[in-house]
């Protein structure tokens, strides 16, 4: 059969299934009276879907999930009420790490649960990763499920490569200023121009009740009503957005996430050291909605291997439609757009016409060279990896060059990172990402630099990836400083006080550093037993002296 009437059979088709919504579809048929049927491309993307049954998970340390040994619990509210056992070697009393993904169906609660904190005061400590091997896309509020109380303090991070590297999403806190030295605040506090600030908020930490208080959320909704407004009725505002505005695409974008639980819920009041069994956490799920990331060019998702893949149309491959098909690079790959609303522009891959590239002599290299010779000519090696369509031959080098390298890229053939970037491991040469911003913080980094891990370069004291932390013996105060006092290994002494390990308070009649020396007043009663014993000891030297002086003077 000719092509002409599979097209027309195919349009008959297309024309009885129901009119596409936003970016569903990636290409239409369409009927015109000069060419006939023939296809259009449109920008598409994956419907969204429940992701925690796609994910892998890890708990961290080894050791902190309860039941090796067994253990009894106690309720936080109650902690003479000891009913609850954790023993890993029966699956009745076990609660390993599947159980805060599984499917209740109107059943018994089922939960993942950690040790209690029976060692306080070191840190009860729990990494909950979440890993996909696929970049995901957020749609909806992430919900976490606590069944003993949320945490007091907790860290939601996620990684953009796979776990090679992490930045904070979210900080929760009963004091954030306390716990991260950060002020508090909330989603609606945000505008466009801070939509993407990380934030601690104290909304899903504090002790308001048990009942009340067992789901925590990162708000993805209203991060978007930003932009959309309240009832996310101007999708189109958000699409214009994140066309023009790659951070806010990244920012929706994952392929890990990392719940860091720090410290454990208290009721709203001290630990009670008698009673450590009733501290611990517990999750019984975990909510994450989203879709395949496919950059635009695939409308369907599959599972295959354990692996999320895009089925990758507008000629693209890749597990996120990332790259153009073979023979299919006569221009540099592009994201599909979600412009012009609500169709987009697809961004096909162009079939190649030829395995060379168009490379133009230049005329600083060659003032004497005539303008014929600076059209652009057919010459093989012009290679850029996507991140150039120009090329330059220097001819006494006897090399070809790119020219004007995107994507934060560098070098001959676009194949190394500007400073203040390191390669993303988990990306293709050819990957619009595989440059990743050092992003150092300028107050514990010696500069904005970092080697080909990621890691900044810290200024003394400063420790962490970024160098954001501070290390043992030191505090934070916009930068690292020697810890004065820390109620440890700096003492202060005599009494006093250690303030935020920045200096020591001191009592009535001590000063110095540590609280180390004295001072008198004995007129005014300020006189402590040390600086009295000094003073007797000076008045019996001075009286000592007086006496020799006597015996020395000549007698009349």
């Amino acid at each position: 059969m000719r092509s002409g009437p599979m097209l027309q059979l195919a349009a008959l088709v297309y024309s009885l299934l129901p009119a596409r919504s936003q970016y569903d579809s990636c290409k239409s048929l369409v009927n015109t009276d000069e060419a006939g049927p023939s296809w259009e491309f449109y920008a598409c993307q994956p419907r969204a879907m429940a992701m925690k049954r796609y994910l892998r998970v890890k708990v961290e340390p080894p050791g902190v999930t309860c039941g090796n040994p067994p253990e009894r619990f106690c309720a936080l509210g109650n902690p003479y009420m000891c009913f609850s056992e954790c023993d890993a070697s029966n699956p009745d009393l076990a609660h390993p790490p599947k159980l805060m993904f599984d499917q209740e169906n109107n059943g018994p609660v089922t939960y993942w649960q950690s040790v209690t904190w029976s060692k306080y005061p070191e840190p009860l400590l729990a990494n909950i990763t979440l890993s996909w091997n696929k970049s995901i896309q957020l749609t909806e509020n992430i919900v976490i499920t606590f069944e003993a109380g949320r945490p007091t303090t907790m860290i939601l991070e996620k990684s953009l490569n796979y776990g090679r590297t992490w930045q904070p999403y979210q900080y929760y806190a009963e004091d954030c200023m306390e716990a991260f030295r950060m002020e508090a605040k909330n989603v609606r506090d945000l505008s466009p121009v801070t939509a993407l600030q990380i934030i601690c908020t104290e909304d899903y930490s504090k002790w308001v009740g048990f009942e009340n208080e067992k789901n925590l959320h990162f708000e993805v909704k209203e991060r978007f009503a930003i932009f959309a407004g309240p009832l996310l009725r101007n999708m189109e505002a958000l699409y214009k957005r994140m066309d023009i505005n790659k951070g806010l695409r990244d920012f929706f974008t994952l392929t890990d996430l990392r719940i860091r639980l720090i410290k454990p819920a208290t009721g709203g009041t001290f630990v009670q050291r008698k009673y450590l069994n009733k501290y611990f956490y517990a999750i019984s799920n975990v909510e994450i909605v989203g879709r395949c990331k496919c950059n635009m060019h695939a409308n369907s998702c599959y599972f295959k291997d354990g692996n999320l893949m895009c089925e990758c149309e507008h000629n693209t491959t890749g597990q996120d439609c990332g790259k153009c098909r073979k023979n299919y690079k006569a221009k540099s790959w592009r994201p599909g757009s979600y412009s012009p609303y609500p169709m987009g522009t697809a961004n096909s891959c162009v079939a190649a016409s030829s395995a060379y590239g168009i490379v133009q002599k230049s005329r600083a290299v060659f003032p004497h060279l005539a303008a014929a010779s600076q059209k652009p000519q057919k010459v093989p090696d012009c290679e850029c990896y996507g991140h150039s369509n120009r090329c330059s031959y220097i001819d006494y080098l006897k090399i070809v060059t790119c020219v004007s390298c995107k994507h934060n890229t560098r070098g001959q053939h676009c194949q190394h990172c500007r400073l203040g970037y390191y390669r993303n491991a988990s990306a293709e040469l050819d990957d619009e990402n595989v440059c990743i911003e050092c992003n150092c913080n300028h107050l514990g980094s010696r500069h904005d630099r970092c080697n080909e891990t990621g890691h900044c370069e810290c200024k003394p004291g400063a420790t962490g990836l970024k160098c954001e932390d501070c290390k043992p013996g030191y505090y934070w105060r916009l930068g690292c400083f020697p810890n004065v006092c820390d109620n440890e290994l700096l003492l202060c002494q005599n009494g006093g006080t250690c303030h935020q390990k920045q200096r020591c308070i001191c009592p009535k009649g001590f000063t110095g550093i540590l609280c180390e020396g004295g001072s008198c007043d004995p007129e005014g009663g300020n006189c402590n037993a040390s600086c009295t014993s000094l003073l007797s000891h000076w008045a019996a030297l001075l009286s000592a002296l007086t006496l020799l002086l006597l015996l020395a003077s000549p007698c009349e």
